[in-house]
């Protein structure tokens, strides 16, 4: 005890004189110290024993996934021994509540729940949302998002029913080595450490969860785990003082309410050799008398090798009371504990007094977390309760602040002339495509390749020579297992080929690991690009490469050094925005459960009338994919469902997606006039009766041009047979034209389509007809302007640059990947599958500006996101904003002609009601609808895209239920009424402030 004295009073001394103590310091008063002495922990108190006292300080682990026995255990421990609360590990959330609801039943003093949770409840619980570790939080540079994580950490712990989360670390670690702390640090800058460790506690203690700083007095130093065995940290006082302990003071100054202390031996505190959770110097001397501090203090799990090798269960429990500690986690032997603790009383080592202090500390946590007015906790819609969408979201937006880019050479990132590279992609240490590459395959035409751990040199070799013909090489770089170990399994082949990569110009390396382990791997500093996520989870993945093609930003700084390769705080700014991002509905203000609902129900509804056999649908809200889904199957009762990369036939949205996009270009080059004619471009039509109307009359259908004529028709004779001019069953020079496998049309029968719209009658009205005559003609006239075919001025100019890679006409793609259309009985006598559904189409060679355009939504939401963003998308002007809006605004408003240049436009009838768009659409939304059940909208007002594809002419056309249910627009509406609960929901919350 003198030897134990003498080294309290050097700590004292050496501490008062820091300058860091001298007067600076000062801890906040713990949040639950004004009910120490209030009248519930009064009353408590006084129907507890001695031995029930003791059993307050008392904490034993509990599970939710160890079934009837180990419940038992846990009542009997209750039940006999009226311990003080129970920490829970494994299990699941219902299970967890059921059973605290059964254990707060059975105590005879409300429990105190707690859980290890320093990433949030799936820590520890099944099917909970994981949240980043803290290293990745580290890089983040607006605290306010660990706070707003603080909140909805303690929301849901407070949900299963628990009132203490073990969190946050705060230990700083400066080594790199470190087995267990590592990536649950915040780094390695203890100012970083504090505030990062300040924002989470205070989001917690905010919503009345109570927290723990550890691991007292700093766990960062250290290449032993002390789950396994004691650790040692050799540092001065000085150096403890001003590094180790410095996060702990700052979140004592700002209100901690607990502190757990650490298994540790530190000589210059303690120079007997006990772990620190045992250590009085260490816990009343340093912690309680120098600190100031007067919160709850915690061991740390009383199992752990650390603090039993060589230490009896029950007995150092009582040694760790005798240090000062006030809660004892995890205790082994619940009896011998209180027997042990009750002889240090009765030998006078601890007074009942000192013991009752600790009791009424506890019972105050207790009814600060409101356990004084215990009520059970419902298990009903847990589920979606802790995984509630506003969560999910907050995760992301954790993930993406937390992108750290470390170089980024020529401002290679965001990637931006996706036309002009063949891109690959190496996924190092998968097995099969990842989330990864299936998102930079939503930006552009990406082949991927893998390599696993194990990779032999044979196959990367194979690899090597296949990527020797890319432009660009995108390496992903993931881990073996859910936490980011500081370790690399990497064949050797496999890390020289990294290496290799990296020193080659065009190379994005992205490192889905402990970015420690960057220092092991030769020469990846040299990449190009090389950005950080710091593990290796679906959100990285997704949101890496979002970044890599623009679509989210990046300003995360890396929170450790790793060797001399970079150092704490490095990482660049790069700006996103450019493209698409893909998240979640709440990221805009909508409800993601009410779209899912309803357009669940809408789109399930007309699969089950057999309106459509499925089909995709796409929303973008201010240039964000808030939902993208597939439903259904490819035709009724087949076994390929639709996916949400497969091939819709657009139909007469190839009018808006082609025509459209050629003129307004050409319109800019002065190429192409709004007054002109077709005489203009086509010398064949000077002598017709169509060669003075002006395109602004033909683009809005009032051109008195007849809606169609039946082509495919004039090839057959009465008895239905092929005119032996027009097609015959195999290619030739005479008959290129393929209409199927078994028919070729007469190399001149476009030109006599041409001429039978040259010579068709004009309607006797000017009014509004639509006409799909001038887009047939459109290719000519693009290309009678350009000195590229329509479809490659079309690939050159808009596709290529947008990264639409499946936007074209006569898909090259396996059939399985195309949505099939009709079962054609009149012309081509079999189901329509792979090429255009459109008659004219097909005898133009599937190459026409009225229909033949295939797209899958996700593609084609890229061209009509640039119509919405007014002629700009991925950091390039396609258009100029003045072509958009002259093409798309309505022309004739003193009319009964609602149409745009070439666009649709909300067209109310003769009553007033709009039926071809959502009541709510604005006056300024556009788009286009298609035959095969396809509609596309834009509307600027609030920067709302929606596509909805289908093919309900499956099996055939005859099939209007589409129409009657009024499955697209009824969709449309669901979105408008979306933004409008959200409007209503922040009116609200405004009220409520200002009434507040």
């Amino acid at each position: 005890m003198k030897k134990r004295s003498s080294l309290l009073l050097l700590l004292a001394v050496l501490f008062g004189v820091l300058p860091s103590q001298a007067q600076e310091f000062s801890p906040e008063k713990p949040p639950f110290q004004k009910y120490q002495n209030s009248a519930w922990v009064d009353s408590v108190m006084t129907t507890l024993s001695p031995d029930e006292r003791i059993a307050q300080l008392i904490m034993v682990a509990a599970y939710s996934n160890r079934g009837a026995d180990h419940k038992k255990e846990i009542l009997k421990l209750i039940e006999e021994q009226k311990i003080g609360g129970v920490i829970f590990f494994q299990g699941d959330p219902a299970t967890q509540v059921r059973l605290m609801n059964d254990y707060q039943e059975a105590s005879k003093v409300p429990l105190l729940g707690a859980i290890d949770a320093e990433w949030g409840l799936g820590m520890r619980l099944d099917n909970t949302i994981n949240y980043p570790f803290q290293m990745a939080l580290g890089a983040i540079q607006d605290n306010e998002l660990l706070y707003k994580m603080g909140v909805e950490v303690a929301k849901q712990i407070k949900r299963t029913g628990l009132h203490l989360n073990f969190a946050p670390v705060v230990d700083v670690n400066n080594n790199p080595n470190n087995p267990v702390i590592n990536y649950r640090s915040f780094g390695e800058d203890k100012f970083n450490v504090a505030d990062k460790s300040i924002a989470y506690m205070r989001g917690m203690q905010d919503e009345h969860l109570l927290t723990t700083a550890k691991h007292f007095p700093g766990h960062g130093d250290t290449d032993t785990d002390s789950h396994y065995s004691l650790p040692q940290i050799n540092h001065p006082l000085v150096r403890l003082d001003s590094l180790e302990l410095y996060p702990f003071k700052k979140i004592m100054e700002a209100g901690i309410g607990g502190v757990m202390v650490a298994h540790l031996d530190i000589p210059a505190l303690d120079t007997t050799g006990v772990p620190s959770t045992l250590s009085k110097p260490i816990i009343s001397g340093l912690l309680k008398e120098t600190l100031g501090f007067e919160g709850l203090i915690v061991t740390d799990a009383m199992n752990m090798k650390g603090v039993t090798n060589g230490n009896l269960p029950g007995v150092v429990d009582k040694d760790a009371i005798l240090a000062g500690n006030d809660l004892l986690e995890f205790t082994e032997d619940v009896p011998k504990a209180i027997s042990e603790i009750r002889k240090a009383i009765n030998a006078g080592l601890i007074s009942q007094k000192e013991v009752d202090q600790r009791v009424r500390k506890i019972l105050a946590v207790k009814q600060w977390v409101g356990l004084n007015e215990y009520e059970p906790v419902s298990p009903k819609d847990i589920m979606d309760d802790v995984n509630n969408p506003e969560a999910v979201l907050l995760n992301r937006k954790l993930v993406e602040a937390s992108l750290t880019v470390l170089k980024n050479e020529n401002n290679m990132l965001p990637i931006r002339e996706l036309h002009e590279l063949k891109i690959a992609s190496v996924s190092f240490g998968a097995k099969k495509k990842t989330a990864f590459q299936e998102a930079l395959s939503l930006y552009a035409e990406v082949n991927h390749f893998r390599l696993p751990v194990d990779a032999s040199e044979e196959r990367v070799q194979e690899v090597r020579e296949k990527l020797a013909g890319y432009d660009l090489v995108i390496g992903g770089i993931h881990d073996q297992s859910k936490f980011p170990r500081n370790s690399l399994k990497l064949s050797s082949e496999a890390q020289d080929l990294i290496t290799e990569l990296s020193g080659k110009k065009n190379s994005i390396f992205t490192f889905f690991k402990n970015p420690y382990v960057l220092n092991k791997i030769d020469g990846i500093e040299n990449s190009e690009a090389l950005i950080v996520t710091y593990q290796d989870t679906e959100n990285a993945q997704e949101l890496a490469a979002q970044l890599i093609f623009g679509g989210v930003s990046a300003n995360g700084k890396l929170p450790v050094s790793v060797g001399d390769k970079f150092k704490s705080g490095d990482g660049l700014e790069v700006q996103g925005g450019i493209r698409f991002s893909y998240t979640l509905p709440e990221e805009v203000g909508m409800d993601s459960k009410m779209l899912n609902h309803h357009i669940d129900s809408l789109m399930n509804q007309a699969i089950t009338v057999k309106a459509t056999p499925g089909g995709q649908i796409l929303v973008a809200k201010d240039q964000k994919v808030i939902f993208h889904k597939a439903y259904g199957e490819h035709v009724y009762h087949d076994t390929i469902k639709v996916k949400k990369d497969d091939l819709y036939d657009l139909a007469s949205v190839t009018k808006i997606s082609t025509s459209m996009a050629a003129l307004m270009k050409l319109y800019e080059e002065d190429k192409f006039e709004l007054d002109g004619t077709l005489a203009d471009h086509l010398p064949k039509f000077k002598r017709s009766n169509k060669s003075d109307i002006p395109f602004t009359d033909i683009l809005t259908h009032q051109a008195r041009f007849q809606p169609w004529i039946p082509f495919w028709k004039n090839t057959l004779r009465k008895n239905g047979s092929y005119r032996w001019w027009t097609i015959k069953k195999d290619s030739s020079a005479r008959y290129p034209i393929k209409i199927t496998e078994n028919m070729y049309l007469h190399r001149n029968y476009p030109n006599k389509i041409v001429k039978a719209i040259r010579k068709s009658p004009l309607r006797e009205e000017k009014e509004y007809v639509y006409s799909d005559f001038f887009f047939i003609l459109a290719p000519r006239v693009v290309e009678s302007r350009t000195e590229e075919d329509f479809p490659t001025f079309l690939e050159n100019s808009f596709y290529g640059p947008l990264g639409a890679t499946t936007m074209g006409f006569n898909p090259e793609y396996p059939k399985n990947k195309i949505v099939p259309t009709e079962h054609d009985y009149a012309f081509r006598h079999e189901p329509i599958h792979g090429t255009v559904h459109d008659e004219g189409a097909i005898m133009l060679g599937g190459v026409s500006g009225h229909a033949g355009l295939f797209a899958n939504a996700n593609d084609l939401a890229k061209l009509l996101q640039m119509y919405l963003n007014m002629g700009e998308y991925g950091g390039k002007r396609y258009l100029k904003e003045e072509t958009l809006k002259k093409f798309t605004k309505r022309q004739f408003p003193d009319s009964d002609n609602y149409r745009a240049l070439g666009f649709d436009k909300r067209r109310p009838n003769s009553k007033g009601v709009v039926n071809n768009t959502a009541p709510d659409a604005s006056q300024a939304s556009f788009g286009h609808t298609g035959f095969t059940g396809i509609m596309v909208w834009m509307d600027p007002e609030v920067d709302l895209l929606y596509i909805f594809l289908s093919n309900r002419v499956s099996p055939t056309r005859e099939n209007h239920r589409l129409y009657q249910l009024d499955t697209r627009t009824e969709i449309q509406q669901v979105l408008y009424d979306a933004m409008k609960k959200n409007v209503q929901k922040t009116d609200k919350e405004e009220i409520e402030v200002k009434e507040g």
